[in-house]
C-alpha cells in the first residue's frame, strides 16, 4: 500500500456489513501442547501418534505461519480433513487498517462470539523504529480501571481476550508486515531475528493484563517458545497499573519485563490518576516491585509517567520520584500526554518535561522521553478504544465459564 499521510482500508466495507455470523469452532491456536494432544486424541489420532503430530501442528502455526490445515503438507490428508471438520486455525477478522504519517500501523480486529456473548472488537498497534519493531497488544476489551487521562478508560470492561485472541494479534501483525517464511522455504524454517519485523511485544493495550493473568500467561508462553515464535522473554513486556498480588507471579511464572504505569508519587494523586491505587497504595506497589524475581540492573523495572500540564509534572514530584524509586534497578519512561476526544488534561510543555528529565538523569536513572507515535490515527499510548458493546453481566459470567483458566472479573 503506497501512503501518504494518514491512510484508512475499511475491510469491513469491502466484505459487507450484513455477512451472517458464523459460531466459531474451537480453536487450535493459544492451546498447550499437552491440550493440543488431548484435542487430537479426542477426534481419534492414536496416542502413539499424539507427540510427533503435535510437533508438526505447532510448527506449521508458529515458525510458518499457516491458518489452513490444508497447507499442512507433511500431515496425511485425511486427517487435515478431520481437524478442519472439528478445529479452526483461522486468524481474527481485521476489520480496518490505519497508517499514520510516521509509519505506525493501528489494527481494529473482530473475534468472534463465544458462547452466550457477542463477537467483539480491540485495536494492536505496531510502532516501527531503527532498531526495532514493536506490537502493542491488547489484553482486554476494554478496561475497569477507569484511569482519568487514558481513552481505554472510558470503554467499560466486556471481557477478558481468550490465549488464541492474544496470540491472534501477533499472528496478524506478523501475517501483514511479512513476518512468516514464504511457502518455498524449506521446510521448518525460522526468519533470523535480525530480520523480523516484530522483535518487541508489549501488552500495553487495551485492558490490564493482571486482570486477565492466566489468559495472558498461556499466551505469553507460546509466544516467547524456542520452538515456535520463538520472542525471547527480554523483549515482552508487560504493563500494569499496580496489581500487586499478580506482579510476583508475572516474574516467577512468565518471567518477562515488568513495567508500572505509575504516573504521580503521592497516594492521594494518583488515586485519582490511577483509581487502582485506592485498593494497592504506593508502598504495597513499590514493595513489590523490589520483590519482583530477577530484578537486576539487566533486568530493570519500567516506569511510566506520563506527563500532565500542573498535575504532576513539577521538580518537586521529579525529586519525589528519585525518592520512591530509591534502589530499585530501574528505568524511567516520560510519556506526553497523547490527547484524545472529551480528555480533562493537557500534555506539559516541553522545556518543563525536559527540566523534569534532567533531574531524574542526574540523579542516575535512565529517562528517555517517549516520542510521541501514531498521534494523528489515535494509537498513541492511552488512545486506543473499540466500540464493542458491553456485555451483559450474565453473558459475560457465562463466556468466563467457558474459558479455560478464565474468571469474573
Amino acid at each position: 500500500m503506497s501512503v501518504s499521510g494518514t491512510a484508512t482500508i475499511d475491510i469491513e466495507a469491502r466484505r459487507g456489513a450484513n455477512a451472517a455470523v458464523r459460531v466459531p469452532k474451537p480453536s487450535l491456536i493459544g492451546l498447550s501442547k499437552p491440550e493440543m494432544a488431548e484435542a487430537l486424541y479426542d477426534i481419534g489420532v492414536p496416542e502413539r501418534q499424539l507427540k510427533m503430530r503435535v510437533n508438526q501442528i505447532w510448527n506449521w502455526l508458529y515458525v510458518r505461519g499457516v491458518s489452513e490445515f490444508a497447507d499442512m503438507t507433511n500431515i496425511a490428508k485425511d486427517l487435515r480433513v478431520k481437524m478442519d471438520v472439528a478445529f479452526s486455525v483461522e486468524r481474527p477478522e481485521i476489520v480496518t487498517e490505519q497508517m499514520s504519517s510516521d509509519g505506525t500501523r493501528k489494527w481494529l480486529i473482530r473475534f468472534p462470539a463465544h458462547g452466550a456473548g457477542k463477537p467483539v472488537e480491540i485495536e494492536t498497534v505496531y510502532i516501527p523504529e531503527e532498531d526495532r519493531g514493536t506490537l502493542c497488544i491488547s489484553s482486554q476489551v476494554g478496561c475497569t480501571l477507569t484511569c482519568s487521562f487514558c481513552h481505554t478508560g472510558t470503554q467499560r470492561l466486556v471481557r477478558n481476550l481468550r490465549p488464541e485472541e492474544i496470540l491472534g494479534q501477533l499472528l496478524v501483525a506478523r501475517d501483514a508486515l511479512g513476518d512468516f517464511p514464504n511457502r518455498d522455504a524449506p521446510n521448518g524454517a525460522f526468519i533470523p531475528e535480525s530480520d523480523r519485523k516484530v522483535t518487541n511485544i508489549v501488552m500495553m493495550g487495551m485492558g490490564e493484563p493482571l486482570y486477565n493473568f492466566e489468559q495472558v500467561k498461556k499466551a505469553l508462553l507460546i509466544a516467547s517458545a524456542e520452538d515456535g515464535l520463538s520472542m525471547s522473554k527480554r523483549r515482552i513486556t508487560l504493563s500494569t497499573s499496580g496489581v500487586v498480588p499478580e506482579m510476583y507471579r508475572t516474574g516467577e511464572e512468565i518471567g518477562c519485563m515488568l513495567a508500572i504505569s505509575l504516573h504521580a508519587v503521592r497516594d492521594d494523586l494518583r488515586n485519582i490518576l490511577v483509581p487502582i491505587n485506592k485498593k494497592y497504595p504506593l508502598e504495597q506497589l513499590i514493595q513489590a516491585c523490589r520483590d519482583y524475581p530477577g530484578l537486576s540492573n539487566a533486568r530493570r523495572i519500567t516506569f511510566e509517567y506520563v506527563m500532565l500540564k500542573d498535575v504532576n509534572d513539577s521538580l518537586e514530584d521529579a525529586r519525589d520520584l528519585v525518592k520512591l524509586l530509591k534502589g530499585i534497578p530501574a528505568k524511567i519512561n516520560l510519556i506526553p500526554f497523547n490527547p484524545w476526544p472529551g480528555s480533562n488534561y493537557q500534555c506539559s510543555d516541553w522545556e518543563t518535561i525536559e527540566r523534569f528529565a534532567d533531574f531524574i538523569n542526574q540523579a542516575g536513572y535512565a529517562s528517555p522521553i517517549r516520542t510521541p507515535r501514531g498521534r494523528d490515527i489515535l494509537a498513541a499510548c492511552g488512545q486506543l478504544k473499540s466500540e464493542s458493546e458491553r456485555m451483559r453481566k450474565t453473558e459475560r459470567m457465562a463466556y468466563e465459564a467457558m474459558s479455560i483458566g478464565g474468571r469474573a472479573e
